[in-house]
């Protein structure tokens, strides 16, 4: 049962089961089965990665973890316990691996970037939502976040006077000044695919360059450490994750303080700059200080062959951020002004409107449509009217099809946040049907590739567990949470609700309950609770955001009309449903948003009251 103080609506209405019910139900039981088939696949009994003795070099200790980090957040949304403790396994098993291998210092990337850093550590983001109370999980992201805040002498990755992290390449080791041969070694036959990171390379015009070249690669190195390996750039904002994760553990202002100290200096330095931002700073806060001036060419930055992606992300990873900590939707204006000038610079082509995605010294280049995650995303967040229009103005302009769900998914089997959006703004009423589907169909292509693998593990690419897991969560997370899937680099999951099983004292959905998020704005949610389980009642706690940082104000329980009764009030972050067997419910909760101070608290749980204290070894 939920805690005394909670209430709770109780429904015995037979429902015939909707089939969106029955496709997400059955996809939960599939992925129950799949994760554990896919870990002892690819590992072994100690959690360990069945792969080589040695990897050199600074890349790589994010991807085992993108291969796995899915299994938590699969636990949170209603995913087997089995799962949940394969994932506590995995985690401790690869970090104590890639320890071994060198790469990884005090449970912590010695050094890479935080496009890299914001991937491996979305699976330590969902390990505290699927149980907060695991001291050492909390003990690490007190000593992960000190990386970051200029608190901890052995890693001073940032200086608090200049309010700047130091070098692109950082992490437990502290800023890495100068990057040697061995760093890029194991990336440079990928990245011969790309184009040359300068444009002064001799011998080296593009589109490409060839970084297995060795006189091309030493020049190539030469130019990153006199130009990109010192000072800030927007990257680095991405840390924001670390630190607000921090304080949601601890609820310490401090970390609150800080994240917004650092957007602020990226806001500062964009309005020095006239608008647009600069993609590299000097350790002494000039724009351009080892780019002959220039405000673009920096490491990830406007040159770099990802561009406007690697821009905008970090920008509306911190915002959300930013907002999450202050309940102020503002501090999203920053992605939002980036999004709006690039948008402003774009131009119609074949019927669609392309913004540049890159600056050269010529001048803004590389125009295509933009990722409608990005304006989607800001919609999500703020619900507020000036980010639904610019969401609006993306339909009929993107790349992707936004009538109806596709398996043609991106990076972290993601790709449907158009459709998705069309859903949930009415338009697309049979995309829960889409999505599941889609999502089913992805999933049996991906035991089918990992049923028919061969070879030496030996001889594996490192990118080999995450492009064949099969734990995938695009349409689950879509469907009963209510929002698009989080940013991929780094970006923790905003959503308007979460669940917890009330009987057994646990997040996700109860065994058999599906759920559907069908509409949000700025003060309500509307959604839809389904009990498929025949025999068994089944009690659901909802949750007013994925960190309790919304109030419930009022209940309503909706007719099959959709009229609206008078309602029950609320005044706290969490409401229980008793489903009885084979019973449904249509619901639309009253919200108060950001009225209270987020954090892993659960309806039994508070973390920073019952596990506060840290262990403290000798000094």
């Amino acid at each position: 049962m939920v805690a005394q103080s909670i209430s709770v609506i109780e429904s015995e209405e037979r429902w015939a089961p909707p089939e969106w019910a029955l496709l997400e139900r059955a996809l939960i039981e599939i992925l129950n089965r799949s994760a554990p088939e896919f870990a002892a696949r690819y590992t072994r009994s100690d959690g360990t990665l069945v792969w080589r003795e040695e990897w050199p070099g600074m890349d790589g200790s994010d991807d085992p973890y993108e291969g796995f980090q899915n299994f938590p957040l699969f636990y949170v949304l209603g995913g087997s316990e089995e799962v949940q403790q394969l994932s506590r396994k995995i985690w401790d098993s690869i970090t104590w691996q890639w320890t071994e291998y060198g790469q990884i210092h005090r449970e912590f990337d010695a050094y890479y970037d935080w496009m890299h850093h914001g991937e491996g550590y979305l699976f330590l983001f969902f390990l505290g939502l699927a149980d907060p109370t695991v001291l050492k999980d909390r003990q690490r992201t007190v000593r992960f976040a000190r990386f970051y805040t200029g608190d901890d002498p052995d890693a001073p990755n940032y200086d608090a006077g200049k309010r700047l992290m130091r070098s692109p390449i950082n992490g437990s080791r502290g800023p890495r000044f100068e990057m040697s041969a061995e760093d890029w070694s194991t990336h440079r036959g990928v990245l011969d695919n790309y184009p040359p990171p300068f444009e002064d390379i001799p011998g080296v015009p593009g589109p490409l360059c060839p970084w297995t070249d060795d006189s091309v690669y030493a020049q190539i190195l030469q130019r990153m450490n006199e130009r990109m390996s010192r000072g800030d750039i927007p990257l680095n904002l991405t840390a924001t994750s670390m630190i607000t994760h921090a304080y949601l553990y601890t609820r310490d202002d401090g970390y609150r303080s800080r994240v917004r100290e650092y957007l602020d200096a990226w806001r500062a330095r964009t309005e020095r700059n006239g608008g647009i931002i600069p993609d590299n700073v000097g350790l002494s806060g000039e724009i351009g200080e080892y780019m002959h001036g220039k405000w673009w060419g920096g490491y990830y930055g406007w040159r770099w062959p990802h561009g406007l992606h690697t821009i905008i992300e970090p920008l509306l990873i911190a915002g959300s951020n930013a907002a999450l900590l202050d309940g102020d939707v503002r501090h999203l204006d920053l992605g939002r002004s980036q999004i709006d000038l690039l948008w402003g610079l774009g131009r119609e082509e074949n019927g669609r409107w392309v913004v540049p995605h890159k600056h050269r010294d010529a001048g803004w280049t590389d125009y295509r449509p933009m990722n409608p995650l990005y304006p989607v995303y800001c919609w999500t967040i703020s619900l507020e009217e000036e980010d639904l229009q610019r969401a609006e103005r993306m339909r009929g302009h993107g790349g992707e099809d936004w009538g109806r769900a596709t398996t043609r998914v991106g990076k972290g089997l993601i790709g449907n946040s158009g459709p998705w959006f069309e859903f949930i703004r009415g338009r697309n009423p049979k995309y829960p049907e889409q999505i599941l589907r889609a999502n089913l169909q992805l999933v049996y292509e991906q035991l089918e590739r990992m049923r028919s693998d061969q070879g030496d593990p030996a001889d594996w690419d490192i990118h080999h567990w995450q492009e064949r897991t099969p734990v995938i969560l695009e349409g689950l997370v879509q469907l009963t949470l209510g929002v698009p899937m989080h940013i991929y680099h780094g970006g923790l999951l905003h959503a308007p609700v979460r669940y917890y099983d009330a009987d057994l004292k646990r997040p996700g959905l109860p065994p058999g309950v599906a759920a559907l998020v069908e509409g949000v704005d700025a003060q309500t949610v509307t959604l839809t609770l389904v009990n498929l389980d025949a025999q068994s009642r089944r009690e659901v706690v909802i949750q007013a955001g994925s960190f309790a940082e919304h109030s419930f104000r009022k209940v309503t329980r909706l007719n099959k009309e959709g009229k609206e009764p008078p309602g029950l009030p609320l005044d706290g972050p969490w409401v229980g449903v008793g489903l009885s067997p084979g019973a449904g419910v249509r619901l639309r909760l009253g919200v108060e948003r950001y009225a209270r101070r987020p954090s892993y608290e659960t309806p039994w749980v508070s973390p920073e009251r019952e596990h506060g204290w840290l262990i403290r070894g000798r000094g």
